[in-house]
């Protein structure tokens, strides 16, 4: 996230870095990065690491995470190469830890950073992201894995026309995002049950399902002296390949991938879906127009004006 979250402090986060990674921590550095979780750099006894505070409701639970974040790590010890694994907490040997409203994780500080869209979509790196994609797909599947279940459900149109059918007056910007949403119901209401029709094919064919990262995304690479990592495996979950390669086939891949069509366009709905539920919730509750918010607000008018509507 751009902002600092205001309900925790870095000597909160720190304490708890010391408590459970890094015993001698001599600096902390909030990173504006990202948009979904809250990041910090913290370093120490030569040793420097990426903190993760991941919110809990709606998206996640303690158990989900834990189990994304234990199923990252198993994949690393099994090889595939690409992980940028969690790091196990001392005392308990898990990979997450309470922290206020959220849960607390770390990485190893990565030498190398983020391509941009650009670089990412050049055929020598597009073709690193599919050889590495392929490793992760081949994998045994680690013990505890969720399975992917659609992020809406049938009612989701109906419940967007109840909730914006009276003004908002939770923040700034309320008004123009009801007011986006609700003019774009019709469509919302034609991607969910087109969305949930292709799921119920999904579901159909769950012996085919593999372990997904789920975002891998050029802002979710790294690449330098590390190789080519995929970090943030917070979405980590069995489902079909195509939940993966939306960024691959924009890149002009699908002609390598064996895509399934209907997966793809599942998957390119799940996406949209979700962001425009995570939105409606952003902007009915309490805001008060941060750098944040007012990326929120472009994110939403971008997945609301989808020429497939």
């Amino acid at each position: 996230m751009l902002s600092r979250p205001s309900f925790v402090s870095d000597d909160a986060i720190a304490s708890a870095v010391t408590t459970h990674w890094l015993p001698d921590v001599a600096e902390i550095a909030y990173l504006p990065w990202g948009f979904g979780a809250h990041h910090w750099r913290v370093a120490g006894g030569g040793r420097t690491l990426f903190v993760t505070l991941d919110q809990l409701e709606p998206r996640h639970t303690e158990a989900s995470l834990e189990a994304a974040y234990a199923g990252a790590a198993a994949l690393a010890a099994a090889g595939v190469e690409a992980v940028c694994a969690p790091l196990p907490a001392r005392s308990s040997g898990r990979f997450t830890v309470g922290v206020e409203a959220g849960a607390l994780s770390a990485t190893p500080w990565l030498d190398g950073r983020s391509p941009t869209e650009a670089e990412a979509g050049e055929p020598q790196h597009v073709h690193q992201v599919e050889a590495a994609l392929a490793v992760l797909h081949r994998a045994t599947p680690p013990a505890g894995l969720r399975r992917w279940t659609p992020q809406v459900g049938p009612d989701f149109a109906d419940e967007l026309r109840a909730r914006t059918a009276q003004p908002w007056r939770s923040g700034p910007l309320a008004e123009a995002a009801r007011g986006a949403i609700a003019a774009r119901g019709a469509v919302i209401e034609r991607w969910t049950d087109r969305y949930l029709e292709l799921a119920d094919l999904a579901r159909a064919r769950r012996h085919l399902w593999v372990p997904t990262h789920g975002e891998p995304h050029n802002r979710n690479q790294v690449v330098g002296a590390c190789g080519l990592k995929l970090v943030d495996w917070e979405s980590l979950a069995l489902a079909p390949r195509e939940r993966d390669y939306a960024d691959l086939i924009a890149a002009g891949a699908g002609d390598r991938l064996d895509a399934d069509p209907a997966m793809v366009e599942l998957f390119a709905l799940d996406w949209r879906l979700a962001e425009i539920a995570e939105y409606a919730r952003w902007f009915a509750a309490p805001h008060t127009g941060t750098d944040d918010d007012h990326t929120a607000l472009e994110g939403l008018h971008e997945e609301l004006s989808e020429a497939s509507g």
